[in-house]
């Protein structure tokens, strides 16, 4: 079992930058895929990046390409979601999830979810 705790969530203003980070127990991380994906109130759980066990290959919502990043360190058991030029829309609470396998943006697919990060963006 893979254990996730996501930390970095917070208010800012829009234009603004944060980074959420998501530390993972256990020593099998690398062979875990993992994901962001952010819920917003009344709304379904989206995907917005993703990440391969090695780290070479990553894949982004068309609404955050661009302006996100997400990278892992597998020494730290780590993945990090780097958000810059914050909208009001980008408002929501941000999950990690790892699953085994290969990458994917289904949300179904996922096995493991932390328990979230609030991240609000004021206009």
């Amino acid at each position: 079992q893979v254990q996730l705790v996501e930390s970095g969530g917070g208010l800012v203003q829009a234009g603004g930058s944060l980074r959420l980070s998501c530390a993972a127990s256990g020593r099998t991380f690398s062979r875990y895929a993992m994901g962001w994906f952010r819920q917003a109130p009344g709304k379904e759980r989206e995907f917005v990046a993703a990440i391969s066990r090695s780290g070479t290959s990553t894949y982004y919502a068309d609404s955050v390409k661009g302006r996100f990043t997400i990278s892992r360190d597998n020494a730290k058991n780590t993945v990090y979601l780097q958000m810059n030029s914050l909208k009001p829309e980008d408002t929501a609470v941000y999950y990690c999830a790892a699953r085994g396998g290969i990458t994917t943006m289904t949300v179904d697919e996922y096995d493991y979810w932390g328990q979230g990060a609030q991240v609000t963006v004021s206009s």
